[in-house]
């Protein structure tokens, strides 16, 4: 089990790189997480959701991803509530408080996930939640020691030394824990390393000294992790920063600036993935306390709820400039969330996300979307039209919106008429993550009306002929080089060494 000092250390993204690399041995390897807490979740086949972390790490064990491999996921709508989703299903809307003493309940649930899982796999890595640390939370605990205790699991503990404090953060985490609990940490981690490795070769021995655990390696900082996708806003604000530091080194080229409000209750945001590679594309985010950056192409990406989210738009002062964009001639795009924000109301009579209400949309659009308790959660495969060109990806929603006949529809669904675009084309939306992902689909869109830089034979698409036609296969390569990376900077047979056969403890 790795499990991590705190949140945003890294555990995510080293237990795929290691997922990768033992795969690579020839292991049938599975990922665990017991308890998440996100909004940017994955569709498994078996037709339900998991974190999106999980389901990366399923990709680089080479498996489809399974509802098991994140049996509790929390799906945060508020400052202290969340939608509990448990076996891929969505079950209750819970505050944070009485969470804490439901845990105990959900222990049995996670156990038979694992077990499944087990029996399935010659190895089994299961990713912690937080921090190991988090005394006060200890009781019923699910997602990191209660879990490590209750499979008798050994534990490796990560800590982020770009952070600063990682000696600290990891030795102290040795003395706040409970006995029992720090006995199962047999060795760690530090990770994200920058410049010359031999200056914390003291402090890897100080580590193990003071602690008694193994050191199993100092990660270097990996450029490339940016291609994976992000698991929370924050690893999507950090990504986008470092691309446009990037772009900012190719000189100022005419490019099209995609601005992405961030709200409180972004989700599935990895949509944003494939249009960060393009080269000819600058994705700018907008934050809380500024106006909208000047921009070509507003993007409203999904959101766990829409009409908290789409307060917020008003709130800030973004509602009424992106009406103007429009109206101004500029193209607006809408994601799940971002696509039901678009039209003329947002009814939710049941009170799914809240009190029952109806909003006014932003009326871009003529839709109306009505939220319920049933939740679409479905792959599907289609083509633009018109055009033509291939593309694939999942719903995850609740609620259905419809228009009048005769509204243009975006793409072709498992047959069906999918989306909605406007009279001029410049406004458009959809349900369907992963509309970016074909890059024949993603140049298609973007040039219309946005520009014959990116038609066949343009500026900025001949640029990028070097990506693949899949953004997949750039997700695949950095798996890759990321179980490289790890097997140069960790005693990789060590960790594994350290694995033992489950023991379910009374």
């Amino acid at each position: 089990m790795v499990q991590g000092t705190g949140s945003s250390v890294g555990k995510s993204t080293l237990v795929a790189g290691l997922a990768r690399a033992l795969t690579r041995r020839g292991l049938r390897v599975l990922p665990f997480k017991p308890q998440n807490m996100s909004n940017n979740a994955a569709v498994t086949l078996d037709g339900g959701e998991i974190g999106r972390a999980q389901a990366l790490q399923a990709r680089a064990c080479r498996v489809l991803p399974m509802a098991n491999m994140n049996p509790v996921l929390l799906k945060p709508q508020g400052e202290t509530g969340a939608q509990l989703v448990v076996c891929g299903q969505r079950v209750d809307t819970i505050e944070a408080r009485n969470y804490q003493s439901r845990k105990a309940h959900l222990m049995p649930r996670v156990l038979e996930s694992f077990k499944k899982l087990a029996s399935q796999a010659d190895l089994v890595l299961v990713e912690g939640a937080g921090s190991a640390s988090e005394v006060n939370l200890r009781k019923h605990d699910i997602a990191n020691m209660g879990f490590a205790q209750a499979v008798q699991a050994p534990v490796v503990l990560v800590g982020d030394i770009d952070r600063g404090g990682v000696i600290a953060s990891l030795v102290g985490t040795q003395v706040v824990l409970q006995p029992q609990d720090a006995d199962r940490i047999k060795g760690f981690i530090v990770n994200r390393m920058r410049g010359d490795p031999s200056l914390f070769a003291d402090g890897m021995r100080f580590v193990a000294e003071r602690t008694g655990w193994q050191a199993l390696g100092l990660v270097p900082h990996l450029p490339d992790v940016r291609d994976l996708p992000a698991e929370d806003a924050a690893d999507l604000m950090a990504s986008l920063r470092a691309k446009r530091r990037l772009d900012e080194q190719q000189g100022p080229m005419p490019r099209l600036r995609i601005v992405v409000p961030i709200l409180p209750m972004i989700a599935n945001f990895d949509d944003l993935d494939p249009l960060c590679a393009e080269p000819g594309v600058d994705v700018i985010p907008a934050v809380e306390g500024e106006a909208l950056p000047k921009a070509d192409v507003i993007l409203l990406p999904g959101s766990k709820a829409t009409l908290a989210d789409l307060a917020c738009l008003r709130a800030r002062g973004w509602a009424e400039q992106i009406v103007e964009h429009a109206k101004n001639g500029g193209s607006v795009i809408g994601i799940c969330g971002g696509y039901q924000m678009m039209g003329l109301s947002v009814a939710d009579p049941q009170g799914t996300e809240g009190p029952a209400c109806t909003a006014q949309g932003l009326g871009l659009l003529a839709l109306h979307t009505v939220l319920g308790n049933d939740k679409k959660l479905e792959y599907g495969t289609g083509f633009l039209e018109p055009g033509g060109q291939d593309v694939s990806g999942y719903e995850m929603h609740l609620g259905q919106t419809n228009g009048p006949p005769g509204l243009k529809p975006l793409l072709r669904l498992n047959g069906q008429a999918e989306g909605a675009v406007s009279d001029n084309g410049r406004v458009w939306g959809t349900y369907l993550h992963g509309i970016f992902t074909h890059r024949a689909a993603r140049l298609a869109l973007l040039e219309r009306g946005y520009g014959a830089a990116f038609a066949p034979g343009g500026m900025w698409a001949q640029a990028g002929d070097h990506l693949p036609e899949n953004h997949d296969a750039a997700v695949e390569a950095a798996l890759d080089h990321l179980a490289d990376h790890l097997e140069q900077h960790m005693d990789v047979d060590a960790l594994l060494a350290l694995a033992c056969v489950p023991h379910y403890a009374a």
